[in-house]
């Protein structure tokens, strides 16, 4: 039986469409779409146990895969099956996930998996651009309790002009890169890349956005309402007392209150809390603590949050004694390991980063092989967050999504100002030694010094800043946080991570927890930030003003020279003989690429001691030395013969030609030895192919002035000695010969 099957059509304006699909692929799933634009289809499934896990949290899994069969590729290496996330679906996971998650009620806490995955690809359309849409239609199909329908847009502008989901050819002309995710009234997560635009020019794209999604979210209510609405499960919700919740309140809110407003350090700060706690469950009998432990220490946290953001909305003051706008202390220095081509320490207040700069060539750019996607970077940051940077000790198992993500947030700030001649490939990676807030900044601010240090003539130095936001909607107060602690995150309201340079904004992530954030707010926050951004700054260039000239000593020095394509070969030499060779004798590492619209050969040429360099460019220009006609050249003999000499021009070494004996002088030459040695250096004057021999002909007479009463000798009969064949008199007749056997 042939199912039947709704569909949405999502117009986007300039001849492109969005089709959503349901009722014919994977129908036991409890709720599935297919999402098309063009050839690209997106397969999305949500399921949701029925029963509640036992934990405090909504365990919700976000898996975003690319198959390879969809684009009609096989899995790079040998082993032929897709395996671990790229970190490119890793990253649209974290997308789709950011906005999900707070939709959900904070009470259900059911095992819930959305599973998106990408089954045709199209060269013309980026499938992360449509993954939230996919996730959100599914669930709308679902029985699922979720507040509200949301879709996801990418944005970015060419030549003034804003597009949604431009195609990757169009990304690479813009100067916007910005992700949006919300639903119809609030913008609820903002992710990208910027060429250094204004806070104005950075909300004017957010509203662009907006306006595209509410569009994608009617169209899911449309698709849900024909294929049949479903009632809202039932589930056994959080227990909950409001006595209970009372008391612990009362018990609580007062001391929580105190000393939060004495301004304290993390650790101290934690401490005293956690006293607080354990006074307040102490006062509750042994049977009560039994029976309500759970909720009290629920309630404890409710009640902490709740004098924390009141200290802020109504005194100004934050956990640490700041207020709103103040930055905490920082200090930086760079040149710290010794060893690094390059490396800083960034330090503000709690918060540390320490980064390494490491300089290579091509053949150390990051490789991209995805089904949507493939390429290389050239500039790549790498992050990692240890447990002991927050005082734990917990298992390490790989890196973590949350390291794949800030690493990719500091990388998108960091490389637009990396100048596209920048002959290295560069490779930074960041240890969070210390972590209260904002580690990924700390990272940016670290990185920018560390590329300086290395010699990376960077554009225009990078900082970041991690602003948060605490509001009441019953009064209309709220407060925007400048330099936001670990805590501060977890009561706040948004948390909005914005760099740039002096002169704009590079990259951005934001992720708002509250309904109807106002673009008023918004742009507050960003132009507070801005401030933040530049104070930041001035402690960067006061530590390090400017890139350094040149690269460190140990460091590798690179060169870079174009060759024509016919002399890759004799570079290269017979099974890499004369490159392996070369490199073994220079210490150098040497890279060959071509050029593919030139076919040029692009030689790059590493290392530490320039007078390897120096040996590797000299053999490149001997190899390609050409010797014009009418020219003179500096030659040394280096091997003798009965008939001439072999000589090497000085200019290209390993050029040799030979200098016949009739070339040496104009007197007649009985022996080669009487007239150059081993080891003569002279002049010889290039005269091209001898129409004869078809060979170069050099020749040293040519150069010396003719003996007196020199005469010509008579030039040379060919036809002498040969017979009526035109071939040599051999004393042959021309009697037949017999037919020579194959």
């Amino acid at each position: 039986m042939i199912p039947k099957v709704f569909k949405e059509v999502i117009d986007l304006g300039d001849g492109r469409e969005i089709s959503i699909e349901t009722g014919k692929l994977a129908k036991q799933a409890h709720g599935s779409v297919v999402v098309q634009s063009g050839k690209c289809m997106l397969l999305c499934t949500v399921v949701s146990n029925y029963k509640q896990s036992d934990v405090d949290f909504l365990p919700l899994t976000v898996d975003y895969r690319e198959k390879f069969a969809a684009a009609g590729r096989y899995p790079g290496g040998f082993f032929k099956r897709e395996a671990r996330p790229s970190d490119g679906e890793v990253l649209t996971m974290r997308l789709v996930d950011r906005v999900l998650r707070p939709l959900f009620p904070k009470d259900y806490h059911s095992e819930t998996q959305v599973m998106i995955q990408l089954m045709s690809h199209d060269e013309d359309v980026m499938p992360d651009a449509m993954a939230g849409l996919a996730a959100s239609a599914a669930i709308q199909l679902s029985d699922f309790p979720f507040e509200c329908a949301i879709s996801e847009a990418r944005v970015g502008r060419v030549n003034g002009e804003f597009i949604i989901n431009p195609t990757r050819a169009q990304l690479e002309e813009s100067d916007i890169d910005m992700m949006i995710g919300a639903s119809a009234d609030s913008v609820m997560m903002v992710e990208g890349e910027m060429d250094e635009i204004s806070e104005e020019e950075m909300t004017e794209a957010i509203k662009f956005a907006h306006e595209a999604i509410k569009v994608q979210c009617a169209a899911q209510l449309r698709l849900a309402e024909a294929f049949g609405k479903k009632e809202v499960r039932e589930y056994e919700g959080e227990r909950e007392d409001e006595e209970l919740a009372k008391k612990v309140h009362g018990l609580t809110y007062d001391k929580v209150y105190a000393i939060a407003q004495a301004g304290s350090a993390k650790h101290e700060r934690s401490a005293a809390f956690d006293a607080i706690k354990e006074e307040v469950i102490a006062s509750f009998t042994e049977e009560e603590q039994e029976e309500y432990g759970s909720l009290i220490s629920k309630y404890f946290y409710k009640a902490e949050k709740a004098a924390v953001r009141d200290l802020t909305l109504n005194e100004g003051l934050r956990l640490d004694g700041r207020k709103t706008d103040e930055i905490r202390p920082i200090w930086c220095e760079v040149d710290y390991l010794p060893s690094t081509h390059g490396s800083a320490i960034f330090t503000r207040g709690e918060t540390q980063a320490l980064a390494t700069v490491t300089l290579g060539t091509s053949r150390d750019s990051n490789q991209i092989d995805m089904p949507s996607h493939e390429g290389e970077e050239r500039f790549y940051l790498h992050y990692n967050f240890p447990p002991f940077s927050t005082g734990e000790a917990r298992p390490i198992r790989g890196t973590s999504r949350r390291e794949v993500g800030h690493g990719n947030l500091a990388q998108r700030a960091l490389k637009g100002m990396v100048p596209d001649d920048c002959p290295y490939t560069v490779r930074v990676v960041s240890e969070v030694l210390e972590s209260n807030g904002s580690s990924s900044m700390a990272t940016v601010c670290s990185g920018t010094m560390a590329l300086m240090d290395a010699g990376v003539q960077l554009k225009k130095p990078v900082s970041g800043i991690a602003m948060g936001l605490i509001s009441d909607a019953d009064s209309g107060k709220y407060a925007v946080l400048s330099d936001i602690l670990g805590d501060e995150d977890h009561l706040g309201d948004m948390d909005f991570k914005v760099t740039g340079t002096a002169d704009g904004i590079t990259a951005c992530q934001m992720d708002i927890k509250v309904k109807g954030l106002s673009y008023e707010i918004l742009v507050n926050a960003l132009k507070q930030a801005r401030d933040g951004r530049i104070h930041i700054l001035g402690k960067l260039t006061d530590t390090i003003a400017a890139p350094n000239a040149d690269v460190k000593p140990h460091s590798p020095k690179m060169v870079t020279r174009i060759i024509p394509n016919e002399f890759i070969g004799a570079l290269i030499g017979p099974g890499g003989k004369v490159i392996q060779e070369l490199q073994k004798e220079t210490g150098t590492t040497i890279v060959i690429n071509e050029d593919p619209v030139t076919e040029e050969g692009i030689v790059e040429i590493l290392g530490t001691d320039q007078n390897g360099i120096d040996a590797v460019l000299a053999k490149i220009d001997s190899l390609m030395f050409k010797p014009e006609v009418g020219s003179v050249y500096e030659v040394k003999v280096i091997k003798m013969l009965d008939f001439g000499a072999v000589v090497e021009y000085m200019d290209a070494p390993g050029n040799e030609v030979l200098l016949h004996v009739s070339e040496l002088a104009w007197e007649r030459t009985e022996n080669v030895s009487d007239v150059v040695n081993m080891g003569d250096v002279f002049d010889v004057k290039y005269f091209g192919l001898d129409p004869r021999t078809r060979k170069d002909k050099v020749s040293r007479k040519a150069l010396l002035p003719k003996p007196e009463g020199y005469v010509e000798r008579p030039p040379r009969d060919n036809n002498r000695g040969r017979d009526n064949r035109g071939g040599r008199d051999n004393r042959r007749d021309n009697r037949d010969r017999k037919p020579r056997r194959d």
